[in-house]
């Protein structure tokens, strides 16, 4: 099974989120689930044109973080492959759009990070998975990669982030 059965009920639910956040120009979205979650704009690698996916997100300082978990697939996300080809992306949360740029988090930043995305996205994890801390330590368990952490970092000007 390349997702756990969770992800088969979600995946639906996440496109309508999605959905609802664009079709609203983020008036409606970004607080549709219990998690806060932006939308996060890629370029397609092998078709030049614009991918957008809601994600769940934890505010580290003045970085966003998203984690690559795909619902525990063996493939990471369509969206980490088009960020490694082109790391300028364009970030929404709420009404607000930013550009920024993308990159996967060193191990030392990964192992920090990891129990704080966790906690931010529990979900049911820790009930119907002893041991699991949040739905990211679940889906780990279910693959064999490791699931990558991307930070996005706006543009900074003078030590402040132009957001």
């Amino acid at each position: 099974m390349d997702r756990i059965p969770s992800a088969f009920l979600v995946t639906p639910y996440l496109r309508l989120h999605q959905a609802i956040y664009r079709g609203t120009h983020g008036w409606i979205g970004r607080r549709l689930t219990v998690r806060s979650s932006l939308l996060l704009t890629t370029l397609g690698r092998r078709t030049g044109r614009q991918r957008t996916n809601a994600l769940i997100y934890f505010k580290d300082g003045a970085s966003w973080v998203v984690v690559a978990s795909n619902g525990g697939s063996d493939h990471g996300p369509g969206w980490l492959a088009n960020l490694r080809a082109e790391r300028n992306v364009l970030v929404q949360v709420g009404r607000r759009k930013w550009a920024a740029t993308a990159r996967v988090a060193m191990p030392q930043e990964r192992a920090r990070l990891w129990p704080l995305v966790n906690r931010n996205n529990r979900g049911f994890a820790p009930i119907f998975h002893p041991g699991a801390h949040g739905r990211y330590d679940a889906y780990q368990r279910h693959t064999s990669r490791e699931i990558p952490i991307v930070i996005l970092e706006a543009p900074v000007r003078g030590g402040v982030p132009l957001v």
